[in-house]
């Protein structure tokens, strides 16, 4: 099930179901840990006179939204058996720790008199994702529930009206999934809780909050609320200081905060150049291309943890799979994203992210991992640490070395912080271009094999070729900055060799296009990859080749014509026969489920094309399209169905939400240099 909103500090990331269910709740990093990994906060109604409903009963009608600019959630539910409706408003305080629920009940029966409405969470923690020593308890003290392990502590209070039902309503604590109990929650459906005020081992708990008797058509009003942090005296001050400031006032001050926030990025006189989506350029597209910038900007940043890591998504659900997950930082994804936030004028963010990768830089091979813990610790693999031929490899995904530093010359060229990338270079840009050059086949001048952006093959790969172009230009133009003669000339050199290289071996002249990959076989002969494969936009992305190349032309133009899906809703495939998700056995007219991120390689290949203003309307048709795939609230998935736009795998992936700001900013600078 997606995450349709998801609220976050870049120190709390909580993420919410179409069910208004807490289902990963990440401290002290986005990304880690989770402390409920998937498993569920439920959230029930309690109405006198009609009973309990949670809210993943099917009877609940419901309307998930953000409210405008702003991560604050504002959903709507209404249940008629119940005879109530609901305003759940959701908040993540914008730099403390602390989650917060509002929720305005209506009673929608005219004619019965005032009656109770009671409100209940049933939180089922798994805290630093083990759920061996947990404890659940009932803090007198502090009038709330708290759970703890180790250093992991998180506090669950509420309260009712002021002056009717302060405080908690009621309690429970008890034990989860050992011989047959189902939860603490099951507790709940009676309207009152046990009471139970300790327990220990696989543990939940269940906490109910009263939002008074209300008057036939008249509305009360309850909070929830949730306090992370290290141990019980911080998590306390947190809920001494909310109490302080008020649930309100919280909630308004955040979205105040999220509005100017998203104003650094529009407005002009800010340190940094003006971006390019400034209020008045973003007016030429459409409104709801409009909101969704907007709306992919605040998705990135709570995706984003505060000590640099860009996480690829935090949707826990993909763990049915084989347990694994996305919560990493794949630093070929965290530069794409980068690249995209300095374009929309937020540096602040893109340093550190530029910062982690250099603490995270090998030392004695300068060649970064495939992926990394938001702590800086390496993620899980499946790489192997042999080649095909049994001799020992790095498992390497070649362009996650190179595009970091590709992103971190545009990072320079908009902002011209020369302090912060002259520290840089000395001991990470430099130290990976060298190995960039030293990575290379002796006799064909090709980077050696590894593996490709999916994750799935091994080879010498088209895209990781012109990840390497870029990335040995971009340290060629550093090294001119910082007057390093020698570095100049072998970084520009090993740029060009490179290229001419791609053009040389991965060009198929019988098909006249690039290949997919260059294989080896185990007797040193090697065969071309043909696949039509999406990621061959690269050509262009990076500045390869030049987009009038006819090589590029011809190339992308096959691989436009064979990869988008012309049955259903359209978009663009990642390549040939592509099997993750597949939902469809039709390969002509399916070749796989529609990528967001294709789809908008696409767009920007129509825009680095285009002469005239006219022809921007393709590409704004294509982010047009991109704006149907998202859900309600407007997160956007990785992949969808290619027939009725249900997103597949993971919502809300960040790199499909960086792609809408970076065809944005690509199709704004087009049209201002067309209107000239």
């Amino acid at each position: 099930m997606p995450r349709d909103i998801v609220l976050g500090n870049g120190d709390l990331l909580v993420c919410l179901d179409r069910n208004l269910y807490v289902r990963d709740l990440y401290w002290p990093h986005v990304g880690l840990f989770n402390h409920l990994s998937g498993r569920k906060v439920r959230f029930g109604v309690w109405a006198e006179g009609a009973g309990f409903a949670w809210t993943d009963d099917p009877v609940w009608d419901r309307d998930l939204a953000y409210r405008p600019y702003s991560l604050v959630g504002e959903s709507r539910l209404r249940h008629d058996g119940l005879g109530v409706s609901l305003t759940i408003v959701d908040a993540v305080d914008h730099h403390r720790a602390v989650f917060v629920r509002r929720v305005h009940v209506r009673n929608l029966w005219p004619d019965r008199g005032p009656r109770e409405v009671r409100l209940f969470w049933a939180p089922d923690t798994i805290l630093a994702e083990t759920d061996i020593g947990d404890t659940a308890y009932y803090d007198a003290f502090a009038g709330a529930v708290i759970h703890y392990k180790w250093t992991n502590y998180l506090l669950f209070g509420g309260s009712g009206p002021k002056g009717t039902h302060p405080g908690l309503f009621g309690y429970a604590c008890g034990m989860k999934g050992l011989e047959g109990m189902e939860g603490t929650w099951r507790d709940c459906e009676d309207g009152w809780l046990s009471g139970n005020a300790i327990a220990q081992g696989s543990v939940d708990s269940a906490l109910a909050v009263s939002a008074g008797r209300i008057a036939p058509l008249d509305e009360g009003t309850a909070d929830l609320w949730c306090c992370a942090g290290p141990d019980r005296d911080s998590v306390v001050a947190l809920q001494t200081a909310l109490l302080a400031e008020g649930p309100g006032p919280l909630i308004d001050k955040t979205e105040r905060y999220w509005r100017a926030w998203l104003q650094r990025g529009l407005a002009p006189g800010s340190p940094a150049p003006r971006p390019d989506a400034s209020e008045g350029r973003l007016s030429l597209l459409p409104a709801r291309v409009q909101a969704m910038y907007r709306r992919s900007l605040l998705v990135i940043r709570t995706q984003t943890d505060n000590r640099g890591a860009i996480l690829a998504a935090n949707d826990t659900d993909i763990m049915k799979e084989n347990r694994a997950h996305y919560s990493y930082m794949w630093p070929r994804d965290g530069a794409l994203v980068a690249h995209a936030l300095d374009g929309a004028g937020y540096p602040v963010l893109t340093r550190r992210f530029f910062e982690f990768c250099r603490r995270v830089l090998p030392k004695g091979r300068a060649a970064l991992m495939h992926k990394y813990a938001p702590d800086g610790s390496w993620g899980s693999s499946w790489h192997s640490y042999l080649a095909p031929d049994g001799t020992p490899e790095m498992p390497l995904q070649e362009d996650e070395t190179a595009l970091p530093v590709w992103a971190l010359w545009h990072h320079y060229e908009r902002h011209r912080d020369f302090e912060f990338v002259e520290g840089l270079y000395r001991d990470f840009t430099r130290p990976c271009a060298d190995f960039l050059l030293d990575y290379r086949n002796a006799e064909t001048g090709l980077p050696l094999p590894s593996w490709d952006l999916w994750e799935e093959r091994r080879g010498v790969h088209t895209y990781t070729v012109c990840a390497v172009v870029a990335a040995l230009e971009a340290a060629g133009k550093f090294a001119a900055l910082f007057g390093d003669v020698d570095g100049e000339r072998r970084f520009r050199d090993g740029a060009a060799s490179v290229r001419q290289a791609m053009v040389e071996h991965l060009w198929a002249p019988e098909h006249k296009r690039f290949a997919r990959r260059l294989v080896d076989n185990p007797d040193h002969s090697t065969w071309l990859d043909m696949t039509q494969d999406a990621s061959l936009h690269a050509l262009h992305l990076f500045d390869a080749l030049p987009p009038t190349d006819p090589k590029v032309l011809e190339t992308l133009r096959q691989v436009d014509e064979r990869l988008w899906v012309k049955a259903g809703m359209g978009g663009m495939a990642r390549y040939e026969g592509d099997y993750y998700g597949r939902v469809s056995d039709d390969l002509w007219n399916v070749p796989g489920n529609p990528w967001i991120i294709c789809t908008l390689w696409r767009a920007q290949w129509q825009i680095a094309r285009a002469q005239t203003l006219k022809d921007l309307e393709a590409p704004r048709d294509l982010l047009e399209w991109t704006d149907l795939t998202s859900l309600p609230s407007g997160v956007l998935p990785e992949q969808i169905h290619p027939y009725d736009f249900t997103p597949i795998t993971v919502a809300p992936l960040t790199w499909s939400h960086s792609e809408v700001v970076e065809t944005v900013l690509r199709w704004l600078r087009k049209h201002a240099e067309l209107s000239v």
